[in-house]
């Protein structure tokens, strides 16, 4: 999901007004994502650049007409909540280390999901679902005169770590519906960053093109907890996956004194998530794959199905004067849903100011609203004949989705 954030670059004679990004799950930027990938602060002109943000999304989604394994009307209630609201924060920090060369180092929170709609007739499937991360990058550009503006490469790493658990109902036969199972895992990986920008400060004009590789994650561990149904806690691993690699293309330009218009698009290759298979510690790993029970040894799954993700993003700005500066934007994400799961196409649209009572003291409030359009989830059929969905199916209207961000940056 991309944080919901305004920024305003300051150039030579004219403004630089960045976008107005609201990355919800499971609204805006499907799969798994919240904050992202973001280095826009690499771009700031001064020689030391810090900025701190936070967002708060408030997503709506709500189950309905939901029936258990089978197709049956367990009685455990046919509506639910299809998603908890959340913070995703983001610290980052620029200098200038030569003439010409910049390197940012950054925290943030590019993945993560929170779904917890209890006790329903889906609870088979699940109960809660919660997943987090980490991450830590190293970015830095070599920029050189070309033409009228400059050529920027850009290239980084960064550190990843994925974790989280997935709680569902095993058994209906104890009290209270307490019968329940709990998955938990963490995992972590490298990644690595390549780019490529070119800028003409004199009219705001930036157009950068960036890669950010794919997260090998082929040390997934944890427990399968199962002492509510006598079965004690069981060591577990899943089989190698990887987190999306994205491209994402952006754009802007002043278009005419004090204003600009700025846009994107990204691609993220969600479909590297379907089915990941979890096993017993011990387990052979040629059988702790997805598949019919004859060739999976499986003890569960965590069940993703996606597609891959595009988002396209416009939007204008404005500088009233030196202290203020405002922009709008609309946003369309395809969802990474198709038959399973509720991350249908969103639309948004956001808005929001900064004001700058120094020149290197800028304070930031944006707030967006959406639109999650409708759906169902049902079963969908995946590789070796394994069939997701069968848990549990369910409606779910054109829900909306709301979001508030505020930021500061300091420049020495």
């Amino acid at each position: 999901m991309n944080i919901l954030r305004l920024k305003a670059l300051l150039g030579a004679g004219c403004f630089s007004l960045a976008l107005i990004g609201a990355a919800m799950h499971p609204a805006h930027a499907g799969g798994l994502e919240r904050g992202g990938y973001d280095i826009d602060l690499l771009f700031d002109p001064a020689p030391v650049a810090t900025e701190a943000e936070a967002t708060y999304v408030m997503p709506d989604r709500k189950y309905k007409n939901a029936l258990g394994p089978g197709g049956f009307n367990l009685g455990y209630g046919t509506t639910a909540k299809g998603a908890e609201d959340y913070w995703v924060p983001r610290i980052g920090a620029k200098a200038q280390i030569v003439q010409g060369v910049d390197c940012m180092v950054d925290y943030s929170q590019p993945w993560g999901a929170h779904v917890a709609p209890g006790i329903w007739n889906g609870a088979f499937s699940n109960i809660e679902t919660n997943i987090k991360s980490d991450n830590y990058a190293g970015t830095c550009s070599y920029k050189m005169d070309a033409g009228k503006g400059q050529l920027r490469f850009i290239g980084g790493v960064f550190y990843q770590k994925v974790y989280g658990f997935k709680e569902s109902l095993v058994s209906p036969l104890v009290p209270d519906f307490g019968g329940t199972g709990r998955v938990d895992l963490s995992s972590s990986g490298w990644g690595w960053r390549a780019g490529i920008a070119y800028e003409i400060p004199e009219i705001a004009l930036r157009a950068s093109l960036v890669y950010n590789s794919k997260v090998k994650l082929d040390n997934i561990s944890g427990t399968l907890d199962l002492t509510n149904v006598g079965e004690g806690v069981i060591p577990i691993y899943g089989s190698t996956q990887y987190m999306p690699d994205v491209v994402e293309l952006k754009l802007q330009s002043g278009i005419a004194p004090g204003w600009l218009a700025f846009g994107s698009i990204k691609w993220v290759d969600w479909s590297v998530l379907q089915s990941v298979p979890i096993c017993a510690v011990g387990t052979p790993a040629a059988l702790c794959v997805t598949g019919d029970k004859a060739h999976s040894a499986q003890l569960t799954s965590l069940d993703l199905m996606y597609r891959d993700g595009w988002t396209v993003t416009g939007g204008i700005g404005h500088k009233f004067n030196e202290e203020w500066s405002a922009a709008a934007q609309l946003s369309w994400d395809r969802g990474t849903s198709h038959g399973y799961g509720s991350q249908t196409d969103t639309w948004t649209v956001g808005g929001g100011v900064a004001y700058t009572p120094r020149p290197n003291i800028e304070l930031r409030l944006a707030g967006a609203i959406g639109v999650m359009t409708s759906g169902h989830s049902g079963i969908v059929a995946g590789e070796n004949g394994y069939l997701a969905g069968t848990d549990a199916s369910y409606d779910f209207g054109n829900d909306l989705v709301t979001a508030i961000s505020g930021g500061l940056k300091i420049t020495f």
